[in-house]
């Protein structure tokens, strides 16, 4: 009797914060997972792992294609690529009124070259066997923009324009593709913002960040990682094409002038 193919899930970005939150939710589903990650030294605790032997990494840069395709050819190594989760960004800024334009389109570049790299590969990969799911990771502020954030939000508008018609073009092919749009989530670098206010300051910052969110919380990767695995199993075999905030509402929080 053919042993079924083990289900492989590619994630960029998957060594700490978000990226690792759904690494280790996909491990804990019995997949297996390969880790993208510039930094080496990000992906230390891959290797004692109680998961070890389901996990792989690929070192390098996510909008590097020979980076991308090393990660491909370490999923199928495990058994079937099905997932691919295009998580890594950068947060750097540079203004219009303050920067050349080259810098501003290089930060965009940043942000968006990983997600269509892993796109590529992907889809390309998934096509071939008639199937697969990638889920790209955008932001609240692709609609509703953030002072001081502009080649951010540009790019992950982008991200969620390619995420459609990604879906429109590929989906004949057996390929879903969607796009999960965050609110604030607290991560290590979210808590190293934090630590690095004075108490008072810091206080002031998280009740504000709780009171843009409906659900009264900012994030917490797992909330992040659960979405994540819906969006690439069968479950969500007729979804394709979404972009979904996962933000505890904060999409849909208008400013009111009248709040008191």
């Amino acid at each position: 009797m053919e042993t079924r193919p083990q289900q492989c899930t590619v994630v960029t970005g998957g060594g700490r914060g978000i990226g690792r939150g759904i690494v280790e939710r996909l491990l804990a589903a019995g997949d297996a997972v390969v880790v993208v990650e510039r930094d080496a030294a990000a992906t230390a605790w891959c290797a004692d792992h109680p998961a070890a032997g389901r996990l792989r990494v690929a070192t390098g840069s996510a909008a590097d294609p020979a980076v991308a395709e090393r990660a491909a050819d370490l999923a199928e190594e495990q058994g079937a690529l099905t997932g691919w989760v295009n998580n890594a960004a950068v947060f750097a800024d540079a203004g219009l009124h303050t920067s050349p334009a080259g810098e501003v389109l290089d930060l965009i570049t940043a942000n968006l070259a990983p997600a269509v790299v892993g796109c590529a590969t992907a889809v390309r990969r998934m096509s071939a066997r008639g199937a697969g799911s990638i889920v790209n990771v955008s932001s609240h502020q692709a609609q509703r923009a953030v002072r001081g954030a502009l080649p951010y939000a540009t790019a992950k508008a982008a991200i969620e324009g390619l995420t459609r018609a990604a879906a429109v073009d590929h989906g004949p092919a057996g390929v879903r593709v969607n796009a999960v749009a965050l609110g604030s989530v607290e991560t290590a670098r979210h808590r190293a913002f934090l630590a690095g206010l004075d108490t008072g300051t810091a206080g002031s910052v998280q009740a504000q960040l709780a009171a843009l969110h409906p659900i009264g919380r900012v994030g917490q990767v797992g909330d992040v990682a659960g979405v994540v695995r819906f969006l690439l199993s069968d479950e969500a075999a007729w979804v394709t094409g979404v972009v979904l905030p996962v933000d505890g509402g904060r999409a849909a929080r208008g400013a009111d002038p009248e709040e008191r």
